[in-house]
Parts: C-alpha cells; structure tokens; sequence
C-alpha cells in the first residue's frame, strides 16, 4: 500500500473566545490562527503579559499540514492537567496552524485533577465550537520567466491549471510569482515546459 500526504488541512478562519467556570474558578480561552513557532512565542508572550494577575496560562498548539510540530504547556498546573486536555480537543477535530491559550483564575476551591481536565477540556471545546473551521491546501509557489509574445499560452495554461498569480512585473521579459495547489505543481511545470522551456523556479 502506498501512503500519499493529504495537501489539504483544517484550520480556523479567526480568533475566538470560550470560557468554563466551575467552583468559582474561571476558564478563559482563546482559540488564534497561527502558522508558525515565532507567532506562538509572542502570541503567549502577550497574552501572559496581558493577564498577568491569573494563576496559569496554560496553551497547546498544532503548526503544519502534517500535524507534527506541536507543544502543549500545563505552566504550573498538575502534569497532563491542562496541556494535554487543551491538546485534545485540537486533534478531536484534526486542527493545525492553531494555538490554543487557556487562562484560569483560581476560586479558592481546589478541583483536583479530574476536575481540572474536564474545565481545560471544556474550555477549549467551548471556544473551538464558535470558531469557522475552513479547509486549506498546501500550496507552492512557481516563478517563471517569458517572452511577452507567450502571454495568451502561459495566461490559457494558469487557467486551466487553477493557478493563482501573486503578482507580476513586465520588463524586458514577464516575471510571474504563481501558487499552485502542491499536488498539481509537476502538471503546472509540464505544461510550462512546453510553451516556455524551463525559464521557472520554485
């Protein structure tokens, strides 16, 4: 049997908020589109910042189409409490290019560790369901290089293939930046190589 990595993945559209309270203890969590380790630092760099009279704020996060650079951070809360659960509910629903920052302010009531799990679980559920989850494909990117007089070639070719143009510039030559679905890329490639050779790089 041969394996083919999906080039589709499932992110949310926007930011949302949720919150749990239980025993008098609070739950506030916030569901942000991300799509890298920098954007995750400074996201919970703010967040910490921002929130700086909360006992824990606890995050787990997803980054990649092939759902394998993630962390999740209990930040002084039992191990696998927090974390853990907040990771969960982002793989329940096979989330990437996602962090998930949950903030708690203690009641004064001990939850134990049970407790903790369901109100960090819940928490981000409640987020997570007032979030757009949207679909999304890998995508690369092309530059190619060409005479003016294959314009209507190259431009019927861009059509056929769904290809987006970023942008392009007309010089001497024209100078495209396309994106293209990562699995349609070689049939892109092939196609070109036909009308303009292989003036193109990725």
């Amino acid at each position: 049997m041969i394996y083919i990595m999906s080039d589709k993945y499932k992110t949310i559209s926007a930011s949302t908020e949720g919150i749990y309270k239980e025993k008098g203890s609070k739950f506030l969590s916030f569901a942000i589109p991300i799509t890298s380790l920098e954007e995750v630092k400074e996201t919970v760099k703010s967040y910490r910042k921002e929130y700086y009279d909360a006992r824990h704020v606890c995050y787990a996060y997803m980054i990649g189409a092939d759902r394998k650079d993630w962390r999740a951070n209990d930040d002084g809360e039992p191990s696998g409490t927090a974390g853990k659960p907040i990771l969960g509910q982002i793989n329940s629903r096979e989330l990437t290019n996602i962090l998930v920052i949950v903030v708690r302010y203690f009641g004064g009531i001990l939850l134990g560790t049970g407790g903790l799990v369901t109100a960090y679980k819940e928490a981000t559920s409640d987020a997570l369901n007032l979030a757009e989850i949207i679909e999304k494909t890998v995508d690369e990117t092309l530059f190619i290089h060409f005479d003016y007089i294959l314009m209507n070639d190259v431009m019927r070719v861009i059509k056929d293939t769904n290809t987006s143009i970023m942008n392009q510039s007309y010089d001497n030559k024209c100078i495209m930046n396309l994106s293209i679905r990562k699995q349609d890329l070689e049939l892109l490639k092939l196609k070109l190589e036909k009308i303009i050779g292989v003036d193109f790089e990725t």
